[in-house]
């Protein structure tokens, strides 16, 4: 059977997000993690068998949530729109220096690398732009630009050895790819994996080293070979489709988000369901969450 064949998105979620972003799946705890990004909040949901999200716990922040990362304890790392959010096992929240500047400027999505450090990308508005930029967070707190060319840094994801990146450049419609090394995050020079037509967004990768793109705009997830050549597609009913992540013990289950951010009242009355989050079947299974390290941990 395949991915196209397999499974029909369907609502996931009960309520309707502004900017549903970034899903993840939670390992240790068993819960599904997205954020709304301009609410500032991480939602935590149990993924049902039914394949219904049932939300357990909002987590606000005193800032935007571009994107939500778990450590293995359980804290939590959030993207706020110039630094970083850590919330402790008690609840308890403290900010980062500042790592961005600019009117407008805000982090959007990020993702967590296979040595367990946190890679986040910028977004400004209104644009355009071609000074994004895409940073690393190492172990001891520094930070590492990896590219400062960009027009809206989006979706991350790595090959399951590791040693392949690839990053979302979304108002140029690019998909790039480059050689990473997994343990120290050196990266070889950048390369056109794939060109989408729209906008590509938030990304994930499969356990054949496909890789998944939710097109901003285009109401669908598109599916790529590790060649780079286009060979699935899932529509989805919300124009807006965000990301996409695999969840559940078993990563069979496909978890979409979706936005209601930019749709016109007609669009917004044509597509009701816009804003929720979608699950299917898509017949093929992801990559296990890689889970944040946090400063000075040496596990």
């Amino acid at each position: 059977m395949s991915p196209t064949e397999s499974g029909t998105p369907r609502p996931a979620t009960s309520e309707a997000y502004f900017l549903a972003e970034g899903p993840l799946w939670d390992p240790v705890r068993e819960r599904v993690l997205w954020v709304d990004i301009i609410a500032g909040t991480v939602q935590r949901g149990i993924l049902n068998d039914d394949g219904t999200l049932t939300v357990e716990e909002v987590i606000s922040f005193p800032d935007t949530a571009g994107a939500v990362a778990v450590s293995a304890p359980g804290e939590l790392l959030v993207a706020g729109r110039h630094r970083l959010f850590q919330r402790a096992l008690d609840g308890t929240i403290t900010a980062g220096d500042r790592l961005i500047r600019g009117d407008g400027r805000r982090f959007n999505d990020g993702q967590v690398d296979p040595a367990g450090r946190f890679l986040v990308g910028t977004i400004v508005k209104p644009g355009p732009s071609a000074e994004e930029q895409l940073l690393r967070i190492e172990h001891d707190g520094t930070v590492t630009v990896i590219d400062d060319d960009l027009s809206l840094s989006n979706g991350l994801a790595w090959s399951s050895d590791g040693r392949r990146f690839f990053s979302v450049d979304t108002v140029t419609s690019r998909i790039f790819v480059r050689e990473y090394h997994p343990a120290t995050g050196a990266t070889g020079p950048r390369g056109l994996f794939a060109t989408v037509d729209g906008f590509p967004d938030g990304i994930a990768m499969d356990a054949d080293d496909h890789v998944w793109v939710a097109v901003w705009g285009g109401g669908c997830v598109l599916r790529f070979s590790p060649d780079g050549a286009l060979v699935g597609r899932i529509d989805v009913p919300a124009p807006h489709t965000t990301s996409v992540a695999f969840a559940g013990p078993a990563l069979d289950t496909m978890v979409i988000t979706t936005a209601r951010e930019e749709l016109s009242e007609e669009d917004a009355a044509r597509h009701p369901d816009s804003g929720r989050l979608f699950t299917l079947r898509a017949g093929v299974t992801g990559l296990p969450t890689r889970l944040w390290r946090g400063r000075g941990d040496a596990r």
